[in-house]
């Protein structure tokens, strides 16, 4: 799925986007003139086509967002701000806003791994839903709430939304094993769910899937 490329890509340019300013800010902080001369001229190239991807794949990103939190406004924000602090930084030679650049840099990193991990965060389903024991217990029922409460963002109420890179879930070939590894180990953008859901509501979670195909 493009989306995947995009997303991966995306974490290999920042990666590697946040090394480039990173190695700017030691031969700064060292006070290594000629050396950080020598490094933008060799790095020159690679520099623009690495901002360059990073900005296509943010937008492709971007426009496809499943949830777009306050956490997620807030770290657009920042690499609003860093851009024309890391430019200043470097043609003004100033140590001090040349760690402040790479320091947004790590922190946007960082809020791009806790917006994946919010959608990890199991929402209250009702006690009634999740006890089997009871006379009106229903698997589908409880499936279908643990479904709206955590999947729906992605894969919408008919499983075939796809946002932020997820499968239409009516033409998965899986089997209900390898659904419950799946949605316990996480993939891509989808984050592990093995601390979150126990057997009981994964098997409820797999069944209502199971009813969009």
């Amino acid at each position: 799925m493009p989306f995947i490329a995009f997303y991966h890509t995306h974490k290999l340019v920042v990666v590697l986007f946040i090394l480039i300013y990173l190695t700017k800010a030691i031969l700064l902080l060292m006070s290594k003139g000629s050396a950080l001369e020598k490094f933008n001229k060799f790095i020159r190239i690679p520099e623009i086509v690495v901002s360059a991807l990073l900005f296509i794949t943010g937008l492709v990103m971007l426009s496809q967002i499943a949830n777009f939190t306050l956490l997620f406004a807030t770290k657009l924000l920042l690499v609003v701000i860093v851009l024309p602090v890391a430019i200043i930084a470097y043609k003004k030679l100033n140590k001090f806003l040349a760690i402040l650049a790479v320091l947004i840099l790590i922190t946007v990193y960082g809020m791009a791994e806790m917006y994946k991990a919010q959608f990890a965060k199991k929402q209250d389903i009702e006690v009634a839903l999740s006890d089997a024991t009871l006379e009106n217990y229903s698997i589908e029922t409880h499936g279908k709430a643990l479904f709206d409460a955590q999947c729906i963002v992605c894969h919408g109420d008919d499983g075939k939304a796809m946002r932020s890179g997820a499968k239409d879930l009516t033409m998965s070939t899986k089997s209900d094993a390898e659904m419950i590894e799946l949605i316990k180990n996480g993939k891509n953008t989808m984050p592990s769910m093995n601390n979150i859901y126990n057997e009981q509501e994964l098997e409820a979670l797999v069944h209502y899937i199971n009813t969009l195909k």
